[in-house]
């Protein structure tokens, strides 16, 4: 049996973007809980040149929005990136959830070989698409999810490996 890109990409980014939405529920209820304001889990980081919570989500949303946009032949939305709040990133989230599911398995269709060509910074790069799902979004996707995760783990957030997972 063999997995298609679609497979490989919409349901995954859903998933791990659904099980984002909880753990920034699970640290929006911490902070009220501790009596914390909000806004030390938005801005904190891991160290001093890692970008802060509230970029790390933005920049999963972007990877989970522009990946599939990409293959499907579709322009990739722009978003502001203003979020500002717990409630705006999980608005963030939502509006990025809504995008993918406007995606069938048929958009892929050929999305394996075709040309994705993309500008990092200052270089410009071509890659077919499995190589640019697998060998760039997905990882940047999962460390971005990942790092968000972190940063409120390390601020004291009771989380688990299981709403990571989604499966709490």
């Amino acid at each position: 049996m063999t997995i298609s890109m679609y497979e490989a990409s919409v349901p995954v980014f859903t998933a791990r973007l659904k099980a984002l939405a909880d753990i920034l529920s699970a640290a929006e209820q911490n902070a009220l809980d501790r009596k914390i304001d909000p806004q030390v889990f938005l801005t904190s980081r891991l160290a001093p040149d890692m970008f802060a919570l509230t970029r790390q989500v933005q920049i999963a949303t972007d990877h989970a929005k522009g990946a599939p946009s990409r293959l499907a032949g579709r322009e990739v939305p722009k978003y502001e990136d203003n979020e500002a709040s717990f409630a705006d990133l999980q608005a963030r989230i939502a509006k990025t959830l809504d995008l993918l599911a406007t995606f069938s398995a048929a958009d892929f269709d050929g999305s394996d070989d075709k040309m994705i060509e993309l500008k990092l910074g200052q270089r410009e790069i071509s890659m077919a698409g499995m190589q640019y799902l697998l060998h760039l979004a997905m990882p940047n996707f999962y460390f971005h999810v990942t790092t968000a995760y972190d940063i409120l783990r390390h601020n004291g957030v009771p989380l688990s490996k299981a709403i990571f997972l989604g499966s709490r």
